[in-house]
């Protein structure tokens, strides 16, 4: 194998660990639709539901009984977060959340559900903070 071969080799390992790091799944994540993130709520009551995007985010309107913890506080905030609950959590668009959950995997929670399209796909009813 010639020295130009291995570079590439090596710059596409970087490139799939990179993505796989950005966009993979965490351990213990089911990725919901919206109508099966509703059917969660509704068969889990007492799910920990978790808006992970950015406090003026939330208070334009999140959806009932959601509690406020930012992505970028979640490990501040986990003695918030029990991990012998279920934890659905939702962003704007899915990307943070699944962020947060890849942070709360590694720290040992398994029972996660995230809203993969985000609020942005919701189509239920949401409160908001003014």
């Amino acid at each position: 194998m010639n020295s130009a071969t291995m570079i590439n080799l090596l710059i596409a390992a970087g490139v799939g660990l990179f993505l796989w790091n950005r966009f993979g799944t965490a351990r213990g994540l089911k990725n919901m639709s919206p109508i099966r993130f509703q059917q969660e709520l509704a068969d889990h009551a007492d799910a920990l539901l978790i808006d992970v995007r950015e406090p003026h985010e939330y208070r334009s309107g999140h959806i009932p009984n959601a509690i406020n913890i930012p992505v970028s506080q979640l490990q501040d905030k986990l003695t918030e977060i029990p991990k012998d609950h279920k934890v659905l959590l939702y962003c704007q668009s899915g990307l943070r959340s699944r962020k947060a959950a890849r942070i709360l995997s590694k720290l040992g929670y398994r029972n996660m559900g995230h809203l993969s399209s985000g609020i942005l796909a919701w189509g239920g009813p949401l409160e908001t903070n003014t």
